[in-house]
C-alpha cells in the first residue's frame, strides 16, 4: 500500500518535552489543568461550552528566553467585531504578529510588517455544512511568522494554503487572545511556548501527536537526514513520503527510487502505571521501496541496498531508550518478479516500537 506526499520541507517535530502549555476548551481562561500556565486580565462568561466575550483579552506573558510560540484557536462570530480589531496576538519581543477582524464574517487579517488576508469564510457559521473557524499562528525568534486555517498546509490543487509574512518590530512580550467588540464563541485555544510549529510537528490532539508525528513523520525526518549513499544521493527527498494516499494513479505520479512510510497499527498491552497516568503503546511502522532497472535484477539490487540502508539508519538512530523507547523487532519481506509485465521492485519492511508515553498531559 502506497502513496504520496505534497511539498518537502524540514520539519522541527515537536518532541515530548514541547507540548501545548496553556490549554482553554470553552471555560474560564483563568482556571488551569494543572500544569498549565494561566492566562490572566480578560473577561467573558460560560455559555453551552464556550467562553463568549463581547470586550476582553486575555494573556500570558512569556518568559524572556520564550521566542519560538504557536497559538492554535478555535471560535465563532455571533456579531463580528469591528476593523482591525485584534483577535490572536503573539509578541517576543522583537516581533509581533496579530490577527485581526477586517468588520466582516468572511474575512480575516494577519497583519506583521505586512498585510496579508483570508476570505471567503463563514465565520459566523451561517452556511449549513459550516463549522467553527481553526486558525494557527506561529511566530519564530527571527521574526518569520505563519497563519494556517483549519490546520491545512495545501489544498486539493498542492498550492500553500497559507500565510507567511515578517513580524513587525515591537518590544512588546506577551501572547493573547479576545476581542473588544463583537461578539465571538471561542471554543478552544491552545499556546506552546516551545516552538514555531506548523501542523505537521505539533498536532492539535496528544494522540495523534504521538502516533502520526513522533512516530511516522520522524522517521521520513530521519531518513531525509541520513548521510548514508543510497539515501543521501540515489532517493530524492522529495520521494521520500508518508502514505497518505495509497490509490494506483498516486503511485504513478511518484518517481522511483521512493521510500513510503505508514504506522499501520498501533496497540497498548497494558497501562505501566496505577491509573493509566503511562502506559506502554506498540507501532507497527511499514516502509516500502519502489525501484525501477533496467532490468528486473538491477531494480531489485538498488531497492534492496535502499532498504538495507533504511534498516541500518533507523537501528542506529531510534529506539535508544530501553526503558521509554524501543525499537523491539523487524521482518522483512522482499519482492521478486513472477510477471513478465512487471517493471517494479517493491521491498518492505516492518519495524515495531514500544514506546512509554506519559498522559497525564492530554
Amino acid at each position: 500500500m502506497l502513496g504520496a506526499l505534497g511539498s518537502v520541507v524540514d520539519m522541527a517535530i515537536a518532541t515530548k518535552s514541547q507540548y501545548w502549555n496553556a490549554r482553554m476548551r470553552g471555560s474560564d481562561p483563568s482556571v488551569a489543568t494543572t500544569g498549565e500556565d494561566v492566562w490572566a486580565g480578560g473577561s467573558g462568561s460560560a455559555n453551552g461550552g464556550d467562553w463568549v466575550i463581547t470586550n476582553g483579552t486575555w494573556s500570558i506573558t512569556p518568559a524572556a528566553e520564550d521566542n519560538d510560540m504557536t497559538l492554535l484557536a478555535c471560535f465563532s462570530y455571533t456579531t463580528a467585531p469591528d476593523d482591525d480589531a485584534v483577535l490572536l496576538k503573539l509578541s517576543n519581543g522583537s516581533h509581533k504578529i496579530e490577527v485581526k477582524s477586517d468588520g466582516t464574517t468572511t474575512g480575516l487579517k494577519i497583519v506583521g510588517a505586512s498585510t496579508v488576508t483570508f476570505s471567503d469564510l463563514d465565520l459566523n457559521v451561517s452556511g449549513s455544512e459550516a463549522v467553527p473557524i481553526m486558525i494557527r499562528l506561529t511566530l519564530a525568534s527571527d521574526g518569520s511568522a505563519r497563519c494556517y486555517r483549519y490546520e491545512i498546509e495545501e489544498n486539493d490543487d498542492a498550492v500553500d494554503d497559507f500565510k507567511s509574512l515578517t513580524g513587525a518590530s515591537t518590544s512588546d512580550n506577551v501572547v493573547s487572545f479576545g476581542n473588544t467588540s463583537g461578539s465571538i464563541k471561542w471554543h478552544s485555544v491552545y499556546y506552546s511556548k516551545f516552538g514555531s510549529f506548523g501542523p505537521k510537528e505539533l498536532m492539535g490532539a496528544d494522540f495523534a501527536q504521538d502516533i502520526h508525528v513522533r512516530m511516522a513523520l520522524s522517521i521520513i525526518q530521519h531518513l531525509k537526514d541520513s548521510n548514508r549513499p543510497y539515501l543521501k544521493t540515489q532517493v530524492d527527498d522529495a520521494n521520500i513520503v508518508f502514505a497518505y494516499d495509497i490509490s494506483p494513479s498516486s503511485l504513478r505520479t511518484m518517481q522511483t527510487p521512493s521510500i513510503h512510510i505508514y504506522v499501520e497499527d498501533i496497540a497498548s498491552p497494558e497501562f505501566t502505571a496505577l491509573g493509566g497516568s503511562a502506559i506502554d503503546q506498540v507501532y507497527s511502522a511499514e516502509i516500502f521501496v519502489t525501484t525501477k532497472g533496467t532490468t528486473y535484477q538491477n531494480a531489485y539490487l538498488l531497492a534492496l541496498n535502499i532498504l538495507g540502508e533504511i534498516f541500518d539508519e533507523l537501528y542506529t538512530s531510534t529506539g535508544l531508550s530501553g526503558t521509554t523507547d524501543s525499537l523491539e523487532s523487524h521482518e522483512c519481506k522482499l519482492d521478486t518478479r513472477v510477471d513478465d509485465d512487471e517493471i517494479t521492485c517493491t521491498h518492505q519492511l516492518t519495524l515495531t516500537y514500544k514506546r512509554r508515553i506519559k498522559m497525564t498531559r492530554r
